[in-house]
């Protein structure tokens, strides 16, 4: 089975296939101060309660923005199955043509969900994720990333509220009943999530405006499915895309079993 790995700034979601058949996901909080061995205590502890061992993993592919993680996810990888995860990075084969000024600035999730969503949806893409970051991605019909936008997420949006407020609360992050809030918490949800469905439309409909042809809207991310409720911009959600994304990318460099274990 294949494990895959996306390491993010605020989450960490991993998976596990078996063959095209995504058995498995979690998302995780990340932690930059938890050791090798405490991520391998609880990847176990997960695939257990999943049926799963560490001995069904023969090969896993890792995509992180954390740099500060990486090293400890392949330590987690070497130590406990017995080889090198494979990272997307530079030289790595996704089979996607960065048409950008310069494409090492494009991070390794903007390029795995491009693979990913090329391969759920045909045609002109424009994939949106509801990270840390509010990501946005154009994918051509041939799969070619063309480039996008970034914003700031909804998350950090509206920590940025409470700490850099003096009055201002901590607020959940789902859609009020009406936009015209009566009270402080409600106005900060509607600035927030209305906020965001009008950032996302304008982008899209900017993005579309240069295009040519029909395009179809992906969404994902943790907060994909409120905005999306919000909005008829957005065509599909697809909360596993990343991890499929993954998985191709496995398959495009990766022929064979990579476990070595030994004695």
């Amino acid at each position: 089975m294949l494990l895959t790995i996306d390491v993010g700034n605020t989450n960490v979601k991993i998976g596990v296939f078996k063959g095209e058949e995504l058995r498995a996901t979690w998302n995780l909080f990340t932690d930059v101060y938890k050791t090798a061995d405490e991520y391998t205590a609880l990847l176990r502890n997960l695939l257990a309660g999943s049926d799963l061992t560490m001995d069904d993993i023969n090969g896993a592919i890792v995509s992180c923005v954390a740099p500060q993680l990486l090293y400890i996810f392949e330590g987690l990888c070497r130590r406990s199955f017995g080889f090198n995860p494979l990272i997307v990075g530079a030289g790595i084969r996704t089979g996607v043509k960065l048409n950008y000024d310069n494409p090492r600035e494009v991070g390794a999730d903007r390029v795995v969900n491009a693979v990913g969503a090329h391969h759920l949806y045909k045609g002109q893409l424009i994939v949106i994720d509801f990270g840390t970051a509010t990501s946005l991605e154009v994918v051509s019909a041939d799969g070619d990333f063309l480039g996008g936008a970034v914003a700031p997420g909804i998350g950090i949006s509206a920590e940025a509220l409470f700490k850099q407020t003096a009055m201002l609360p901590r607020v959940e992050l789902h859609s009020p009943e009406k936009a015209i809030g009566k009270n402080t918490v409600a106005a900060m949800q509607s600035g927030l999530i209305f906020g965001y469905v009008g950032l996302i439309e304008g982008l899209v409909g900017r993005m579309k405006q240069e295009l040519d042809g029909d395009v179809t809207v992906v969404a994902t991310g943790g907060l994909s499915t409120t905005i999306a409720r919000e909005t008829d911009v957005i065509d599909e959600v697809a909360p596993d895309l990343t991890l499929v994304g993954l998985r191709l990318i496995y398959e495009l460099n990766v022929h064979h079993p990579q476990r070595k274990r030994s004695g």
